[in-house]
């Protein structure tokens, strides 16, 4: 019979095997008792530099006491002291061998060739400190030791081995030793290996994850990572110091970057989706060192939309010791690319030229207004590229960029609407790490999903109609429309004084009651629909609890320039000038950039003292902040937007955050199920080549010229029949007949609906290949013919309007359209409308099955809500039928409870929001079967509650053939006749009915404990 249970010296035994018999070290021996252990063996140093390096005795000696003097100098405490080390393994040690002559460098370890190196380890290494430790195995490389190992039997924790090698760096023990440390190892049997670097918490320590036929996690895992190629690869090509943090890959990291090299070796680009929050930003550091220290021509320019990012891949790269330049406009980085130097630049590709304004087409024009030849072998690392205006990024960047070799980064996948235009500029995936992925490694953590309604009604209807009749006399109908069309928005009414006070009440609520709000160590962000609604929610938190400890954040920025024309003489605010005031008395002098950075940096660092911030599309993207457990959304957002914004809050933390929570007041759970369908699906496009890239450019701008041709020639027809000279009093006059008759302007609406139909169809098709014309087909003459009848119909579209009274100037009416809104609309209570209690979307959504149903739907059906039931229903009875043989008397029941559901919902017996309550709760019992009516001894495992439900519930029974099986099992019993039956006579001895054993063994079977 196997042991179970080793004691740890045999494990130990058996990993020294390892080492030695099949990853081929040196074993030194057990030095326990040797004197003077260190962790640079000076005599190993010396002989590997003399015989193998073939340094003379001068350089050694110096090269030797600069390494020791960086090893025993503390005095900045073991980062500081490691960090210089590690420049001193990684880039050799400069010295000279006399005072005059050339400074020569000692390289300690040949990093070119990993097996000239000499590989050792030592067991039991005594090390005297303040107080005496004692490593299991220590590993060295040339004699210098590079990595420490911990080991426990399989029934200790692995969490033992983590706290004492964390133990051990402290001044107080051997902290000394730790200075020339790269790895850091801890492992058993039972639960593997987990491996971090100096100063890596007991939370942040990894775990490797590859194929491999080695069965024991430990050495699977060993052999992997001290294989003496990749051991050395690691340290020198992943591990950073990182603004006081050292930090070594993840395994979706290390082989991310290594199918990148491959790719950049080809002169080849492509996409890296890599989900948010796994560490995106340090693959491009790890893959732009690669780059630029691999080919000396080389040159990157790190290209994204948003001034957060843009600041975020500066400080990212600069903390990690890269110089990076981060250029001001599109005109300096073209400037400094015509220059060999610096070598690595950063810029903005979408340029504010003010905040909340678009200047992406003045960027353009700057870079094309510069000459086109840069210097050097240009790679563009494109960050969050599903967002960077595809289309216009190939067309100019690719023009100027001649020659440069563009990948993309992002931490969503590339919709099916984003992918023509997107693998047309980077090409097809280079690597992928889905959300899932990501949960499960536990390098993110899972998401919570809440939806909360705010019922709201009229509480006077016929005075609302009054309030409307008095405000809009002297309006034609058409006006009158508009304006019931603007304010009778769902957004406008969403937005009452009255809801948004219910919001605010219900977070205060929560930042009372649920942990990590009340403890002060995680906070939260609400997300309004629009600047003024942040603005809105803001002043009502600072009639709260929360007054000094919120801040709003979004992409506005006072100016005098956007009230000049807002007062209407009515002694209101009109919605602009709400907006100004509200800033320009909250800012206190300071600059919006400022007032924000100190928001944001308290929100991390502090979050008792900064507990909520309201933004509108800032920060949910690129804004990392551990604490954030709460995502508060009141805006309607799908696909990318969502996907990303939810991802907010799944940081890791402290040992109490174990989920990010999302509380929806925007009935969103059928886009957040979509959203999280999407990203944890398989991908159906990661395969294109060159060839099908090439095909969809061609179709793309086929259809595109096509349907601009038609809109041009459909517009031109309906305004054919306008007499000579076609100056504007004859358009007028054609489209509106007399503008001051009622009945001309009546007779002739059919035409100008059809114009500004037209119009915007025509605008449409144009602004779709606007920046590639050239390559559609249309000769330099004709694309300006066509940019000239653009604006032409645009602004005969503007003159009919004006002159039909077509128009409406709604600041007038904002401050009494609102006043209507605030009085007459009142919310209730907030109520939860489908919490799934304890399964997160994971489970309810992609562990069901469902997310890959939902995400094959066409999108018609996707907002069909029988046809979302229908899936749903389908996939848990998928998840039924699968299960069904592991217990059946358990799973007949559920079946049962389904069909009850359906019928329930098909006879509309229950509402929406209840079948989504019951249809969670019983997919939760799929995934996790509930064990509070079962006794004890039956509860805690799988088997025996298996065992239990199928033999008439007998406690007594299902012990007995479960303690039977485990006695006389043998391995590899399934399939073995001879096995089998051994075991079917255990289960007789207890049963005493052999059809009783025939119908239980197929469920034994199943078992996976056995």
């Amino acid at each position: 019979m196997n042991k179970v249970g080793d004691i740890e010296k045999a494990t130990q035994k058996r990993v020294i095997k390892l080492f030695d018999k099949q990853l081929g070290y040196t074993y030194l021996g057990n030095w326990e008792d040797r004197a003077g252990n260190s962790n640079i063996e000076e005599a190993i140093v010396w002989k590997y530099l003399t015989h193998s390096r073939k340094y003379n005795d001068t350089l050694i000696s110096k090269a030797l006491y600069e390494l020791g003097k960086a090893s025993n100098n503390l005095s900045d405490g073991l980062y500081a002291a490691n960090k210089k080390v590690y420049e001193f393994l990684r880039y050799g040690v400069k010295v000279k061998a006399e005072a005059g002559e050339n400074f020569e460098t000692v390289q300690l370890i040949d990093w070119k060739t990993p097996l000239n190196n000499e590989f050792a380890l030592a067991e039991e290494v005594t090390i005297h400190g303040n107080h005496e430790k004692r490593p299991d195995i220590v590993l060295y490389i040339n004699g210098i030791a590079l990595g420490v190992l911990e080991l426990k039997r399989s029934t200790i924790s692995i969490g033992e081995g983590i706290r004492q090698n964390i133990v051990n760096q402290q001044d107080k023990f051997i902290q000394p030793f730790f200075t020339t440390i790269q790895w850091v190892f801890a492992g058993n049997d039972t639960q593997g290996l987990r491996y971090g670097t100096i100063g890596t918490p007991e939370r942040y320590f990894l775990k490797w994850k590859e194929e491999s036929d080695v069965a024991n996690l430990l050495d699977k895992y060993l052999l992997k990572l001290c294989n003496k190629e990749r051991y050395l690869e690691i340290i020198h090509d992943f591990a950073l110091f990182d603004g006081g943090i050292k930090k070594l890959c993840r395994p979706h990291q290390y082989f991310g970057v290594k199918a990148a090299k491959e790719h950049s070796k080809r002169r080849e680009g492509g996409i890296i989706w890599h989900t948010q929050g796994s560490g995106k930003s340090l693959v491009m550091v790890w893959l732009a060192k690669w780059i630029l220290e691999s080919n000396p021509n080389a040159r990157i320019a790190v290209i994204t939309d948003r001034d957060e990012l843009d600041k975020q891949i500066e400080r990212v790269f600069t903390d990690a010791g890269e110089s990076i330049l981060r250029t001001r406009s599109g005109k300096e980085l073209m400037e400094k690319l015509e220059k060999p130097l610096p070598r690595m630049l950063c810029s903005l590709v979408h340029k504010f030229g003010k905040k909340g304004v678009d200047d992406f087409d003045e960027f353009i024009e700057e870079l094309k207004s510069g000459p086109s030849t840069t210097v050097g072998e240009l790679f563009v690392f494109v960050d969050e590229c599903h967002r960077t205006q595809s289309g216009r990024l190939h067309t100019t960047m690719k023009a100027i960029l001649k020659n440069a070799v563009f990948i993309g980064f992002t931490g969503t996948p590339l919709l099916k609407q984003d992918r023509q235009t997107s693998l047309e500029v980077f090409g097809r995936y280079i690597h992928t790490y889905k959300f899932n992925e990501a949960v499960q490694d536990e390098v993110v953590l899972d998401l919570m999903y809440e939806a909360r309604d705010i019922d709201q009604k009229l509480s006077s209807p016929q005075k609302i109609d009054e309030w409307f009749e008095a405000k809009t006399k002297g309006l034609n109908e058409f006006q009158k429309s508009e304006l019931k069309k603007r304010w009778g928005t769902m957004q406008k009414i969403l937005s009452s004084q009255s809801r948004l006070e219910k919001i605010v009440n219900d977070i205060i609520f929560d930042f009372n009651v649920k942990p990590r709000l009340n403890s002060g160590t995680g906070n939260a962000i609400l997300v309004a629909s629009s600047i003024y609604e942040a603005c809105r929610y803001f002043e009502i938190l600072r009639k709260t609890e929360l007054k000094g400890k919120c801040a709003v954040v979004t992409s506005y920025n006072p100016s005098t320039k956007d009230i000049v024309t807002e007062d209407t003489g009515a002694n209101t605010e009109t919605e602009k000038e709400y907006i100004y005031n509200l800033y320009t008395s909250f800012l206190g002098g300071k600059t919006t950039e400022k007032y924000e950075d100190e928001a944001k940096d308290k929100f991390k660092k502090e979050p008792a003292n900064m507990k909520l911030l309201v933004v509108v599309d800032k920060l949910l993207v690129g804004f990392d902040s551990p604490p954030c457990t709460y995502l508060y959304i009141d805006k309607s957002m799908q696909d990318h937007g969502l996907f990303q914004a939810i991802c907010r809050v799944n940081r890791l933390d402290s040992d109490d955050k174990k989920f990010g929570y999302i509380v929806d007041y925007k009935d969103l759970f059928k886009k957040v199920e979509n959203a999280v369908a999407v990203y944890t699906s398989e991908l159906d496009y990661d395969t294109f080549t060159k060839e099908d890239v090439d095909v969809l450019l061609k179709d793309r701008l086929e259809k595109g010229k096509e349907r601009l041709d038609q809109a041009l020639e459909e517009i031109a027809l309906l305004c054919e029949p306008v007499k000579p000279p076609k100056d504007q009093l004859a358009y007028i006059h054609y489209f509106c007949g007399d503008p001051e008759k009622e009945e001309d302007l009546k007779a002739n609406e059919t035409r100008r609906t059809a114009l500004y139909k037209q119009t915007v169809e025509l605008i449409r098709a144009y602004t779709n290949i606007a920046s590639e014309m050239d390559e559609a087909g249309y000769p330099e003459a004709q694309t300006n013919t066509i940019k000239k009848t653009v604006d032409f119909y645009l602004k005969l579209r503007d003159v009919i309007k004006n002159a039909s009274g077509e128009t409406l100037d709604m600041k007038t009416f904002e401050a009494d359209m609102r006043h209507l809104i605030d009085t007459y609309l009142q919310a209730d209570e907030p109520r939860t409308i489908s919490t799934f209690e304890s399964m997160s979307l994971l489970d309810l959504i992609v562990n069901s099955g469902i997310a890959d149903a939902v995400d094959t739907l066409p999108k018609g059906i996707k907002e069909n809500k029988e046809a979302i039931a229908e899936t749903i229903e389908n996939n848990v009875r998928k998840k039924i039928i699968k299960e069904h043989l592991i217990d059946p008397a358990y799973f007949d029941k559920i079946s049962k409870l389904l069909n009850e559901i359906i019928k329930e919902r098909k006879a509309n017996a229950i509402s929406y929001e209840e079948y989504l309550k019951k249809v969670a709760a019983l997919a939760m019992k799929v995934s996790n079967p509930s064990t509070e009516d079962l006794p004890e001894k039956i509860r805690k495992s799988a088997t025996r509650r298996a065992l239990f439900n199928n033999l008439g519930r007998n406690e007594e029974l299902a012990i007995q053939v479960d303690e039977g099986i485990k006695c006389v099992k043998k391995a590899d019993w399934r399939g073995n006749p001879q096995k089998e039956n051994e075991i079917k006579a255990e289960i007789y001895k207890v049963l005493k009915d052999v059809n009783e054993v025939e119908r239980i063994f197929p469920i034994v079977k199943q078992q996976a404990e056995y």
